[in-house]
């Protein structure tokens, strides 16, 4: 393999795995990440579509025309290479733990800065993203035990997926609606006794604990 032939990342053995299904274009490929991989592993669709090029300088993808009409599109189909390759991927454990990358997060640690009224709009545009999020799971979750989906026959991989999306999605909406409740008697952001007290109180409280305690309001 020449050096000069890009390496191959998560997003590229994510595109793979996708082509292990059935072949696609890159338009279809975008749009089945979207459907499905984007909301645990998001990447900008104008990278996403190198990826397959990626795949084919390694050889483990072929690419050859499809003609609708007069218009040409590239559909990419994996190789005997690229179904090894991605089994010898997916077969590691990989980085374990997920990397959390939220900016409203980012943005509650700096809530000193704020009026309390801004902090509510914050946590509540997650609450109703998180609603989005288990709304959207729900449908697609129920259309696939309904109907198959696209993989009928990946039904039991796509609910390991689902059970860790569902409970996520669960989880964002429950801690949002948890410091709404907390927060809702606050008349400014700045700290004093009862603000502190409290928080000595929940800084203490054991995960299983405080998970028990949390609010849930979703639709479910």
């Amino acid at each position: 393999m020449s050096d000069d032939v890009p390496g191959l990342t998560t997003t590229s053995y994510a595109v793979l795995s996708l082509l292990s299904l059935r072949s696609w274009t890159t338009y279809e490929l975008a749009q089945q990440m979207k459907r499905s991989v984007h909301w645990f592993w998001p990447r900008a669709e104008s990278n996403l579509y190198e990826e397959p090029k990626k795949l084919v300088a390694h050889r483990f993808a072929r690419a050859s025309k499809r003609y609708t009409g007069k218009r040409a599109s590239t559909v990419y189909t994996i190789t005997p290479a690229g179904r090894r390759a991605l089994a010898a991927w997916a077969r590691q454990p990989g980085e374990p733990a997920p990397t959390i990358e939220f900016e409203a997060l980012v943005r509650v640690l700096s809530a000193q800065c704020i009026a309390v009224e801004d902090l509510h709009q914050i946590l509540e545009a997650v609450r109703d993203r998180a609603q989005e999020m288990i709304d959207f799971g729900e449908h697609q979750d129920t259309e696939t035990a309904d109907s198959g989906g696209p993989f009928p026959e990946r039904a039991h991989i796509i609910a390991l997926v689902h059970g860790f999306m569902a409970l996520y999605s669960d989880a964002l909406q429950r801690w949002a609606q948890w410091a709404m409740d907390e927060t809702a008697t606050w008349r400014d952001t700045a700290p004093d006794r009862r603000k502190l007290d409290r928080a000595h109180t929940i800084l203490r409280t054991p995960v299983a604990d405080f998970a028990a305690r949390a609010g849930r309001t979703s639709k479910r």
